[in-house]
């Protein structure tokens, strides 16, 4: 199948806020039919406090009726350059913690025999751990922005919600910790310990106050020699950013990244081998404006052009 049949709606043809909502427009695909697959995962299950993020997915394909053909900086025109498309929602069941893991996790899992690339709106932070499980096989690198560490043991006695994901995938050997860059971290924690698991296993925190003071270029210059040239999963969640920008989000945190230099650091992801990509924890309730899922929607764009670079032009 050409690429000529994955564009998007026309916008001079079919207005914006007319036709189906699906991501960037595209159409609806399988994962066999596209190079980049765009998955929403609806769940929200993991949430330990304010819960919405299962809403994500289909704000963010409203918002991204906004997005163009063209990278202005870059010059990338994913939509002429790759198959992508629409490959819909993992059905979860809100209900059932342990079983929608299994569920995502099997999904994923096809995806990955297809051959398409994942790029992915959560729901909250915990889907990440599914998705690894089913796309990592062997230990993968992680280029994460949060404002959480997202390392912790467990909450309420349940080792499986969105502040644990990343502990979890380095104890099942999705994640190699030495490839594992984490940052924007920042805010008050509940325990002077909260950050040995990850000190001790060798993930490097970039606290916000490091990254103010170096700025983006040397951050990710770093950042991408701890990744190298091997697989290398990318994980943005939006409490990263300030919430000035994005206020529809479970945790905020303030003092946080702007949405400048979250585009700027995203572009520098280029030539990183991404196996992966997700954008998760917008939680649309918590911001009728609409402009948190805009964010999300604009820098799961700037995913998609830095995706596309490393896919053969056909």
């Amino acid at each position: 199948m050409s690429i000529t049949n994955f564009q998007p709606l026309d916008s001079g043809s079919v207005p914006r806020f007319a036709g189906p909502s699906t991501f960037m427009r595209l159409p609806m695909a399988t994962p066999e039919q596209v190079d980049i697959a765009l998955i929403g995962v609806p769940f929200d299950g993991g949430t330990t406090n304010r819960p919405g993020a299962r809403h994500g997915p289909r704000e963010i394909r409203n918002q991204s009726s906004l997005v163009r053909r063209v990278h202005h900086v870059t010059g990338v025109s994913p939509f002429e350059q790759v198959r992508a498309g629409d490959c819909g929602d993992v059905i979860v069941n809100p209900l059932d913690l342990p079983g929608s893991l299994d569920t995502i996790s099997a999904f994923f899992e096809n995806v990955h025999q297809s051959g398409a690339r994942s790029l992915v709106v959560g729901g909250d932070h915990l889907i990440t751990l599914p998705i690894l499980r089913g796309i990592a096989k062997e230990p993968a690198g992680l280029i994460h922005f949060d404002a959480h560490s997202d390392t912790y043991d467990e909450f309420f006695g349940n080792r499986y919600n969105h502040g644990t994901p990343f502990r979890r995938a380095v104890e099942e050997g999705l994640l190699d910790p030495k490839r594992m860059v984490q940052i924007g971290i920042r805010g008050a924690i509940s325990d002077v310990e909260n950050y040995d698991f990850a000190r001790e296993a060798g993930i490097r925190i970039i606290f916000i106050e490091e990254f103010m003071e170096r700025g983006v270029d040397t951050v990710m210059a770093e950042a991408r020699s701890i990744v190298g040239d091997a697989p290398t999963y990318v994980s943005f969640d939006i409490d990263a950013l300030d919430p000035s920008f994005a206020p529809g989000t479970g945790t905020p945190e303030i003092g946080g990244i702007t949405t400048r230099e979250a585009q700027k650091m995203i572009r520098a992801l280029a030539g990183v081998d991404i196996i992966g990509a997700d954008l998760v924890e917008v939680s649309p309730p918590l911001d009728p404006s609409g402009v948190t899922a805009l964010t999300g929607a604009t820098l799961l764009f700037e995913l998609l052009c830095v995706m596309t670079m490393q896919i053969p032009a056909k």
